[in-house]
């Protein structure tokens, strides 16, 4: 790796962006994946277990403690949501090429029913509005295919 430049402190944001001559995209791909498996790791921890845990006893046994304030509940829920498919899309679309990418494909699709029916079981059933969460979980997939589809009319004529 070459040396930094001796003044780093006005510079240091150019000094470690991307830059196309100097790498790789092979290399690019890694720390791309390695970015979103970690994003995907944290963002389906967080939804299996919520952030303050779940009420042990009583009638509301199982169910996410922060669920008591529904707005701030929702904007986790679908924050956390977005980050994990982002991420799942982002690692599907950087190894679709890759020789396994069949199981890689059922490995992602298992990790989002899983994350989605962790989210289902912890969420209290009066205060739940899933057609947010699936909305939210299917808007990267659904974005990336509306800006695919004009590159496959271009190269189709």
């Amino acid at each position: 790796m070459a040396n930094p430049p001796e003044n780093t402190s006005k510079n240091w944001f150019k000094y470690f962006q991307y830059q196309e001559g100097k790498e790789t995209p092979g290399d690019a791909r890694n720390v791309l994946l390695i970015i979103a498996a970690l994003i995907a790791a944290v963002t389906f921890q967080a939804g299996v277990s919520p952030p303050g845990g779940v009420w042990q006893e009583g009638r509301g046994a199982g169910k996410a403690i922060y669920a008591a304030d529904k707005e701030a509940f929702y904007v986790f829920l679908i924050s956390n949501t977005l980050a994990l498919s982002s991420s799942v899309l982002i690692i599907i679309s950087l190894t679709i090429t890759f020789p396994l990418r069949f199981e890689i494909l059922v490995a992602m699709a298992s990790m989002i029913v899983t994350y989605g029916s962790a989210i289902f079981a912890v969420t209290p059933g009066e205060s739940a509005r899933f057609r947010y969460i699936l909305l939210t979980a299917s808007g990267p997939f659904v974005v990336r295919c509306i800006r695919f589809i004009p590159h496959i009319q271009i190269q189709a004529s």
